[in-house]
């Protein structure tokens, strides 16, 4: 399974974003049983855009093949975006290595 959690730095030792699309980093992380096996990070090429970033942002991380995403808020189009490639997203904070674990322990709360 492939997480996504929006971050404001490059690595899991960086702080969940509050924000989805415009947090300035992804971390992606591959989780297989109760693992963690691959961590990616890559900018947000969408936070600096004026409009849409969200959605561009959702589609960024659909195109990375996650299958959930760890974050702080999502918007309303952001959020249908992230529906329509049945992403479910989960509310996070602190460090992103903590929300992944909560994650794997089940202890995140849904948000969509």
């Amino acid at each position: 399974m492939k997480v996504a959690i929006s971050s404001i730095g490059k690595g899991i030792d960086s702080n969940v974003s509050t924000v989805f699309g415009r947090a300035p980093y992804f971390v992606i992380v591959e989780i297989d049983g109760k693992k963690i096996v691959k961590v990616e990070s890559m900018e947000n090429a969408s936070s600096g855009q004026s409009g849409g970033a969200g959605i561009s942002a959702a589609q960024l991380i659909a195109e990375k093949g996650a299958n959930a995403l760890i974050t702080g808020n999502v918007g309303p189009r952001a959020s249908d975006v992230l529906r329509q490639f049945n992403i479910e997203v989960y509310k996070g904070d602190g460090l992103v290595k903590e929300a992944v674990q909560k994650f794997i322990d089940g202890k995140l709360e849904k948000i969509q």
